[in-house]
């Protein structure tokens, strides 16, 4: 079947379940097959208002949909679960885009046989900047993770990965904006401290980090080779370079991803 003739869900329409909706009407999916679900009244009314989409509860999205999107906080999966599970049959697709949570948790809790994709967004998928990384669960085709991708693909782009690897890519790319955020602010005080107005060095530091992240996309080059285009000998760079290796940021950051992907796998296991 056409993926955009089919009928899709999605519930808990938060920010991202909210670009994700956005961003299949961009792509072409007819207003009329997309359905929401949200806790509060006032939000149905706002998405309905918004983008001209059906707002219904959980319990009509899975007796209606063939698609259902989970894009609830992972501490309310198995509230959702159980709301879902009398209502939807093994030939429904269900797409999770929970933090943590497995595809086997979600198995265990529909009817046998139901397929069930995991996916891993981050927040650049706001902006259609996102990247959105997909896993099958035990009874998903290439078929099924074609659906994802459509959808996902929307608002940024994917990458399949076996299920195994998704704590990894949780701590760099499901947490991975943070971490950027994070280094800005560290250099806008950098920037403040060296005479700068805050402004002045904020629009430096986040215009360097488009241009930067641009030639890492498009030109293909090895990231050593473009910091070593930037390296003068002795120059100012370099200088800058040997106090980052001086205080152990390159080690940092691998200690950081390590306790990101730790933590991750913690919450899969339950222990929140």
């Amino acid at each position: 079947m056409n993926r955009m003739t089919q009928t899709v869900a999605v519930l808990g329409t938060g920010k991202i379940g909210e670009a994700l909706l956005s961003g299949m009407i961009r792509a072409g999916w007819p207003v009329r097959d997309l359905l929401v679900t949200a806790r509060r009244a006032e939000r149905a009314e706002k998405l309905r208002t918004r983008y001209g989409v059906e707002a219904v509860t959980n319990a009509e999205a899975a007796k209606n949909a063939d698609i259902l999107i989970l894009a609830v906080k992972p501490q309310d999966m198995g509230r959702l679960l159980d709301e879902l599970a009398p209502h939807v049959t093994a030939d429904r697709l269900v797409i999770s885009a929970a933090a943590g949570i497995t595809t086997g948790f979600i198995e265990d809790s529909l009817a046998a046989g139901t397929p069930v994709v995991r996916v891993m967004p981050n927040t650049p998928v706001l902006v259609d900047e996102g990247m959105s990384v997909i896993s099958a669960g035990s009874h998903a085709t290439a078929e099924h993770l074609d659906h994802a991708e459509a959808i996902f693909g929307g608002v940024g782009k994917t990458l399949r990965v076996p299920e195994s690897q998704q704590d990894a890519a949780t701590a760099l790319s499901g947490s991975g904006p943070a971490y950027f955020y994070f280094l800005v602010e560290a250099m806008t005080d950098a920037g403040i401290l060296l005479g700068l107005p805050r402004a002045q060095a904020h629009d430096l530091i986040v215009q360097a980090a488009i241009g930067a992240a641009v030639m890492l996309r498009d030109s293909g080059e090895h990231p050593v080779k473009l910091r070593e285009a930037v390296t003068s000998p002795a120059g100012t760079t370099i200088s800058a370079i040997r106090e980052l290796e001086n205080h152990g940021v390159r080690a940092a950051l691998i200690a950081a991803l390590e306790a990101a992907r730790d933590r991750s796998r913690e919450l899969a296991t339950g222990n929140g």
